[in-house]
């Protein structure tokens, strides 16, 4: 099994999340960061997203920012998810998939 897979992920302004989170000033929701999350699991290894185990969200991303997902493997099906924008931690995390 690869160690890790890593993406770019850029959320649109025109997300239909993005009105009721913050209307005057729209911030990217962290359930659609772990939803971004979920889809990256599955690209990588085929997996569904099956539990979060830890999500800890340290800074905003906003509608089109270009970040970038890194997934790497951890023990058993658990997989860690880091975001990242220009070098500054958004997210982290640990998730475990399924079948």
């Amino acid at each position: 099994m690869n160690a890790g897979f890593e993406q770019a992920l850029r959320i649109g302004a025109g997300h239909p999340a993005l009105p009721g989170h913050f209307p005057a000033a729209p911030l990217v929701p962290g359930v659609i960061l772990l939803e971004q999350v979920a889809l990256a699991l599955r690209a990588w290894r085929g997996q569904r997203l099956g539990r979060v185990l830890e999500a800890k969200f340290a800074a905003p991303l906003l509608p089109e920012e270009t970040a970038t997902l890194r997934l790497t493997a951890a023990d058993g099906a658990r997989a860690r998810f880091e975001i990242r924008r220009d070098g500054i931690l958004l997210a982290r995390g640990l998730v475990e998939g399924t079948t």
